[in-house]
């Protein structure tokens, strides 16, 4: 009686579980250098490294000119907002109250479209 022996050695991949495609990736000194140091701290290759931050980095959409000028007037807001604070600090709270309730409305209105852009993104 003759038995076949089974062949040594790892078993083979699913298809979709070889690495078969290629990127070249170009980096400077200091950044090969850097992947280079966490790559020994980890105790992995560099290549392992890369894959899993490709696999585990979460990439967000840039944001718009619509949403950066906004970004903008919030921020000319908000530096309106503290000289309203430092006016109401010299001069008391009384008249300074309106302008501030104002801009503070402005703002919340302002934030509440940045939020509803971003989302609908």
């Amino acid at each position: 009686m003759i038995t076949k022996n089974k062949a040594g050695g790892r078993p083979k991949l699913n298809p979709a579980e070889k690495l078969k495609y290629r990127i070249a990736v170009n980096l400077c000194t200091k950044d090969f250098y850097a992947l280079k140091a966490k790559a020994t701290q980890a105790e992995m290759t560099c290549t392992e490294v890369a894959r899993q931050a490709i696999i585990g980095c979460q990439i967000r959409q840039r944001l718009t000119s619509e949403q950066m000028d906004c970004i903008r007037k919030i921020s000319g807001m908000g530096n309106n907002l503290n000289q309203i604070a430092r006016k109401a600090n010299a001069e008391g709270y009384s008249n300074a109250r309106s302008e501030y309730l104002y801009l503070a409305d402005r703002i919340d209105n302002a934030l509440t479209l940045l939020e509803d852009g971003c989302q609908n993104s």
